[in-house]
């Protein structure tokens, strides 16, 4: 992105271009693919939250409903229980940025309502018709992510006949009805959904044409954390053993102009993140050398 499009959240200026910004993760779920359960009080959470922008997180996305592959969708309410009260204490003790990780109009109303800056829907607006035009009352940004189906049939929905072209499409259009319904460019965030409707090879395809994407003059978010392709390639079983692929993967989207990057060890992709700025994006321009 032109070093020129700059977003404000809260008292945070995203500079997009000048470096990799990092989204650290925090489930408030019992069944998340790889931290289920581990921050399911306020006290636990909000902690995590604590190390996370102690590790480098310029934003918090807290999630109540899990999107791993088969999840159930949970009750409104139950959402709410979950997510509003870490929201609060989070916003008690720190100004960093939040997002909630929601695909539900009535939750992201409730989280901005008592702090939270941004929406992170994975549905790109599809799911919740109110979604977009409630984001635009509100006035914040919103990462409108690529999926099809939803997280109990995605994995059966891979058949793609050109999948980057499909992503892009789905993308624009979604970005135009975020227009549409009063939503400023400049506060739409793309990610091309990295394991959500997508094998292993679409995955892997996928950074490599992430490029292709940057024709649609958004900021790129891309979650690569701990994803079921990283181990298949490590063969290992255990989420949380994929750090150093993590950090690999990060270090591919960073070279290929993601903006953001969506990750639990932030601490480690800190780290990758300083260095493959330094060597990948040029200080003067913020684009990335190619």
């Amino acid at each position: 992105m032109s070093n020129s499009n700059n977003l404000m959240i809260r008292d945070h200026c995203f500079s997009w271009g000048r470096r990799t910004y990092l989204m650290g993760v925090l489930n408030i779920t019992p069944d998340s693919f790889s931290d289920g359960g581990d921050y399911n009080s306020v006290a636990t959470a909000l902690n995590q939250a604590q190390e996370l922008e102690a590790a480098g997180a310029d934003i918090i996305d807290i999630g109540g409903q899990s999107t791993r592959p088969g999840a159930e969708q949970i009750s409104l309410n139950m959402e709410l229980d979950r997510v509003l009260p870490v929201i609060e204490a989070i916003r008690a003790e720190s100004s960093i940025p939040i997002s909630v990780d929601t695909t539900r109009a009535e939750v992201a109303k409730a989280a901005i309502a008592i702090g939270t800056d941004l929406i992170n829907d994975i549905s790109g607006g599809t799911f919740d018709p109110e979604m977009l035009p409630t984001v635009a009352k509100l006035n914040v940004p919103i990462v409108i992510m690529h999926i099809r189906g939803n997280p109990q049939t995605m994995g059966q929905l891979t058949n793609y006949q050109n999948l980057i072209g499909e992503i892009r499409d789905f993308l624009a259009a979604q970005i135009a009805a975020a227009i549409a319904a009063g939503i400023p460019k400049e506060k739409v965030i793309i990610d091309p959904g990295i394991g959500f409707a997508k094998n292993y090879n679409q995955n892997i395809e996928i950074f490599r044409h992430l490029p292709e994407l940057r024709r649609l003059d958004c900021p790129i978010l891309v979650g690569p954390s701990r994803k079921s392709f990283i181990g298949q390639i490590l063969n290992q079983p255990q989420a949380k053993a994929r750090v150093w692929g993590t950090a690999a993967a990060c270090c591919a989207a960073i070279f290929n102009g993601a903006d953001i990057l969506r990750v639990h060890d932030v601490q480690a992709m800190h780290d990758v993140s300083l260095v493959a700025d330094a060597i990948f994006r040029d200080s003067v321009s913020g684009n990335t050398r190619k």
